[in-house]
């Protein structure tokens, strides 16, 4: 007889219970409980877990022996960046994103490239069939005769095929398309994806096989999916960017293998996804050359790759009783926190303007040493002065309208001498001498806008 049990599932944590509950105590979500069965006889149990665990031994550390080549390279050097140099063997990577990003050309185009490094990839495609696959693969100029394409979603299936063709990479498009039939709930759903990701992770570290797997994301941009799929890989990487136009940035969120934080920059074009060897090129190349007022160029820190963005603000009389606080790029309450410290320390009012602050080319900034650059830019467009459009802004904001110091400072001040600057304002403990660029160090935000606010036309 088959042992059924019935439980309900929250969609967005995971969260199990005996019967249904109108909101999460997990995660807070409300109506997210779902009704799912599982039915499985001991035979099914037992096949399971005899095909997915090998019997092994406790091991000495000093006895544990590293092959050689520990990381393969996939020959794409910014996804190598955010990798830490490389694809682990036996590791199980997760790249999500929004439809149409790009994730199936990136992996796509990777695996091409690993097997001209005479490794054997398996695409395993539960979207698109094989003949669609082959029509993406002759627009990126893909052609190799250790690319396996296999459209599928049975998982017991693919360990099958796993297992007859012993490749060194796999790649799932997508986690959520998969179903294991010892689970009697639909694809997609928490049960399902828990259990196919499990024994992903069982081939991957048992057979010493590379798995990528990509994930959908929710309206609110997460993965879909329990937040225990996140925990159970080694790799999460987030694929951003505005699908309308040509960028697209790789960020790793999570890496037991290299540096967090990471980012990856590329471009899409009708060839495929290439890499991008000056970022500060993309990101500045529609900077108007002439100062205008709320426009200000900081210098961010992305992981270990300091980036020259411009930062833009409009302020404006609100017609409302509250005015709106709009941002595109940058955390909402940080910019509260600003103009509240603008307001206080500074005495620029902003009690009845409505303030609209946009990174442009769309990269999200989460460093806070681009917090002056914000401040100067809201204050410039307020006051309808400018900033010399030679001038890069770096420095992190306190309450009390200090300017705290920044890490990596020699590394921004270097980027910004390669992109052609002639001045930086910095924050005054920093220690940063450079002969290229005039150095100005400030104590607080009022000593920021007096050295580099002019009138228009200045």
């Amino acid at each position: 007889m088959a042992k059924i049990k019935t439980k309900w599932i929250c969609q967005n944590c995971g969260y199990e219970t005996a019967g249904y509950l109108g909101k999460c105590p997990e995660c807070g979500t409300w109506g997210s409980f779902t009704e799912e069965m599982q039915a499985l006889t001991k035979p099914q149990m037992l096949l399971t877990l005899q095909g997915i665990l090998n019997e092994s031994k406790p091991s000495l550390l000093n006895d544990i022996a590293i092959g050689k080549e520990v990381r393969i390279s996939t020959n794409i050097s910014e996804f190598d960046r955010i990798l830490g140099g490389g694809l682990v063997q036996g590791s199980l990577v997760l790249i999500a994103g929004d439809p149409g990003i790009g994730k199936s050309t990136i992996l796509l185009q990777t695996g091409g490239e690993l097997c001209k490094n005479n490794k054997k990839v398996l695409y395993i495609s539960a979207e698109e069939s094989a003949s669609q696959i082959k029509l993406r693969a002759e627009r990126l100029n893909i052609n190799s005769d250790k690319l396996y394409i296999y459209p599928q979603i049975n998982m017991e299936n693919i360990r099958t095929e796993i297992d007859n063709i012993n490749p060194d990479v796999v790649v799932v498009d997508s986690i959520q398309a998969i179903y294991s039939g010892t689970i009697t709930s639909s694809a997609g759903s928490v049960s399902q994806i828990r259990e196919c990701c499990n024994i992903l992770m069982q081939i991957a570290k048992n057979k010493n096989i590379t798995v990528i797997i990509i994930g959908h994301v929710t309206k609110d941009g997460s993965i879909a999916g329990p937040k225990v799929l996140e925990h159970m890989v080694d790799t999460v990487i987030y694929f951003e960017g505005d699908k309308y136009k040509s960028y697209r940035i790789l960020r790793s969120m999570k890496n037991r293998f290299g540096n967090t934080s990471e980012v990856g920059i590329f471009e899409m074009n009708s060839d495929g996804l290439t890499c991008v060897t000056n970022p500060n090129e993309l990101f500045l190349n529609e900077r108007s050359q002439e100062s205008i007022p709320g426009s200000a160029i900081v210098v961010t820190n992305e992981g270990t790759r300091p980036l020259l963005v411009e930062i833009q603000a409009l302020v404006g009389t609100t017609p409302y009783p509250t005015p709106r606080r709009v941002t595109n790029g940058v955390d909402t309450s940080r910019l509260l926190q600003i103009l509240a410290v603008l307001e206080k320390r500074v005495g620029l009012n902003l009690s009845k303007q409505d303030v609209y602050v946009n990174i442009t080319g769309g990269i999200e900034v989460d460093d806070p040493g681009a917090d002056l650059g914000i401040a100067l830019a809201v204050a410039t467009c307020a006051r309808d002065v400018v900033v010399d459009s030679q001038t890069v802004i770096i420095g992190e904001i306190g309450l009390s309208g200090e300017v705290h110091p920044v890490q990596n400072i020699d590394k921004r001040i270097n980027e910004a001498v390669l992109s052609g600057f002639k001045k930086a304002i910095v924050p005054y403990s920093n220690k940063v001498t450079n002969d290229k660029i005039e150095i100005i160090k400030v104590k607080r935000l009022i000593d920021a806008i007096s050295a580099c606010i002019y009138p228009v036309g200045k």
